[in-house]
């Protein structure tokens, strides 16, 4: 290994580490405030609503039903929390017979499946399928992922994608698990797009940026055309995209006020100065997208099939 790559390697390691143990540490507050969804909520025209857990909810609902999902059979979520997408997936959709989910904390994963066990005694008395005969939960990297090629029909990623350092080999990886024709399906926060006539952000931007990616162990910000551009060279088909920053727009400001509460109060102080840092962040989450600097982007595409494929090698088609 050359010295170049054994120092990315150790960024890497130690980015690993600091993303593990800061969720190993906020997931508890998170959940006894917000429940098992840790990711924005959708609400329609930016409107403010009451009902947060429901509309963590309702994005999930709505992402899907934006990416044309229909039956999936077997699905993976990457960066899973502690399960909340996934639980709701499998069962949103009766078709699903196998779902994984990684996260880098072992915290997550044992909450992950402690929340599955009992779901499955609600759903065992309600006379449903128990998710704990489909759903499985592992400690494991993004970029390196224990599951063989052509794996799942459905790659779910719910804001998980700025944490991860190399994204080409995030994309990837995404890839070689997906089958032949399988969505990809990538939520995820992302600076904005460059104007033709600049070269990098503004000052102040990145200044902005930096204290975000400080606080909340963030490597380098990618814009949604970065997604899309690694998601083109790779092969990746049927790539759309979309901006819901304004849907998400109430969101931080309901975080900040359930933190003001006694309980976000005492969770946080019980979480750690760690945890507390992060919630100082949210004010600058805030700022950053009333200046359309951060942005809540969507970007979806389809593995190419083994037709499409051929027919690429052949020269007649697209990149595969």
């Amino acid at each position: 290994m050359t010295v170049g790559r054994s120092r990315v390697a150790a960024f890497e390691n130690k980015l690993r580490g600091k993303i593990a143990n800061f969720y190993d540490k906020s997931s508890t507050v998170w959940e006894e405030i917000w429940g098992e969804h840790m990711h924005h909520g959708y609400y329609p025209g930016g409107k403010w609503r009451k009902d947060h857990k429901q509309a963590q909810i309702d994005m999930i609902d709505e992402v899907l039903k934006w990416a044309g999902v229909k039956a999936p059979h077997t699905v993976i979520d990457v960066g899973c929390g502690v399960g909340g997408s996934l639980r709701h997936i499998a069962r949103k959709y009766r078709s699903v017979s196998t779902g994984k989910g990684i996260t880098l904390s072992p915290f997550q994963r044992d909450r992950a499946e402690a929340l599955t066990k009992e779901a499955d005694k609600s759903d065992k008395a309600k006379g449903r399928k128990r998710l704990g005969r489909k759903l499985g939960f592992e400690v494991a990297d993004a970029m390196d992922m224990p599951y063989r090629a052509n794996a799942f029909d459905l790659a779910w990623s719910m804001e998980s994608g700025e944490h991860i350092p190399d994204r080409p080999r995030f994309i990837k990886e995404i890839k070689r698990v997906v089958r032949p024709g399988g969505r990809v399906i990538v939520v995820t926060w992302c600076q904005r797009n460059l104007e033709p006539d600049e070269t990098e952000l503004k000052p102040r931007e990145k200044r902005l940026l930096n204290w975000v990616s400080r606080l909340y162990h963030l490597p380098e910000w990618w814009s949604i055309d970065d997604y899309t551009k690694c998601a083109k060279d790779l092969g990746l088909r049927d790539i759309r995209t979309a901006d819901w920053s304004k849907e998400i727009s109430p969101f931080w400001p309901a975080v900040v006020q359930s933190a003001l509460t006694p309980k976000g109060l005492i969770g946080l102080f019980r979480a750690g100065p760690e945890t507390m840092a992060g919630a100082l962040t949210m004010g600058l989450m805030i700022t950053g997208y009333r200046q359309k600097v951060i942005r809540f982007n969507l970007m979806t595409a389809r593995k190419a099939t083994r037709t499409e494929r051929l027919l690429s090698s052949l020269g007649l088609g697209g990149k595969a």
